[in-house]
């Protein structure tokens, strides 16, 4: 962890009364832990997640703690195109005005599978899904005020294959790259995408994105899937020494979706990591995640597949 340097804690989050935030995989880890302090701050949440019966618990969970009402639920499911596109119609058509996206949702390192639409999971849930859901709700955002999106992305997009970065030709390939590689480029892709959302929109829209720390949560569900029961032990040991609590790894997403020294300064563009701490100028963020030509290539390619697909 880098340090605070803007001393920015929960309590730093100003009053969000009549601001309505859309927080994707908010139902548990850092995107509960997001949805609860912007509850704590009057604002109106949408919660939109994979579950159900999971987000409804999550929900009342929140009501109950900080007596704020304005939570909703959105079913997401980022690997599977048709429902993407079908939520982000329902919540256009809940609210016309939205003022912070928090593309938080992820998976990692899980096992290769495709997806409904025949793409590879990681990048399925962790990029192409974002994209598509980003895109359909931006005429919302456009309306918003002052209106910011957060993409959670992670220092592992250095493992993003080399030299490529992105292997366009191989995605959906298995046995193409590791696991790791794989999860490398959805996260590299997180990036890229916010570089490119800034190019086209950033004299209205701020945009960044977010490493937020080896965090414990369900996330470590994909490494113990990818290598089996042996390796559970090890991945306890590791949660024991080197991560951080939800609570700790939310701050730094919630100080790009909050804070006034975001708009104060004109940070966009940045890779932050914890807590709230600018790394966009160092070598923690690969030069890859530098690239504007691999930027345009990437969402090139994004908007192809999608246009394939029938989106």
């Amino acid at each position: 962890m880098s340090p605070n340097p803007h001393s920015f804690s929960a309590a730093s989050i100003p009053d969000l009364t009549g601001r309505v935030f859309v927080v994707t995989g908010g139902n548990t880890g850092i995107g509960y832990e997001t949805c609860l302090q912007l509850a704590k701050k009057n604002a109106t949440i949408v919660m939109a997640s994979r579950s159900e019966e999971r987000a409804a618990g999550a929900i009342e969970k929140i009501k109950a703690s900080t007596g704020n009402d304005k939570i909703e639920f959105l079913k997401l499911v980022l690997n599977d195109l048709n429902q993407v596109s079908s939520a982000a119609k329902e919540l256009t058509a809940r609210h016309t005005k939205i003022d912070v996206l928090v593309n938080n949702a992820g998976i990692m390192a899980s096992p290769f599978a495709l997806s409904v639409d025949g793409i590879e999971d990681q990048f399925a849930t962790n990029h192409v899904g974002h994209f598509l859901f980003t895109r359909e709700v931006l005429p919302a955002l456009l309306q918003g005020d002052q209106p910011r999106i957060v993409n959670l992305s992670s220092s592992a997009h250095t493992f993003a294959p080399k030299p490529e970065g992105i292997r366009f030709q191989s995605i959906n390939v298995e046995g193409s790259m590791g696991t790791w590689e794989r999860y490398g480029q959805s996260k590299l892709s997180n990036i890229l995408f916010s570089k490119k959302l800034n190019k086209l929109y950033g004299d209205k829209i701020i945009v960044n994105s977010v490493h937020p720390g080896v965090v414990d949560t369900e996330l470590m569900r994909g490494p113990a899937a990818t290598y089996g029961t042996w390796v559970r032990p090890f991945l306890g040991m590791f949660k024991a020494l080197a991560t951080i609590s939800p609570q700790d790894g939310a701050l730094t997403q919630l100080f790009c979706a909050t804070s006034p020294i975001i708009q104060e300064k004109g940070l966009k563009d940045r890779f932050f990591e914890p807590t709230a701490s600018d790394v966009t100028d160092t070598s923690k963020l690969s030069a890859f995640g530098k690239d504007d030509a691999l930027a345009d290539k990437l969402w090139e390619f994004t908007e192809a597949l999608l246009k394939e697909k029938g989106f």
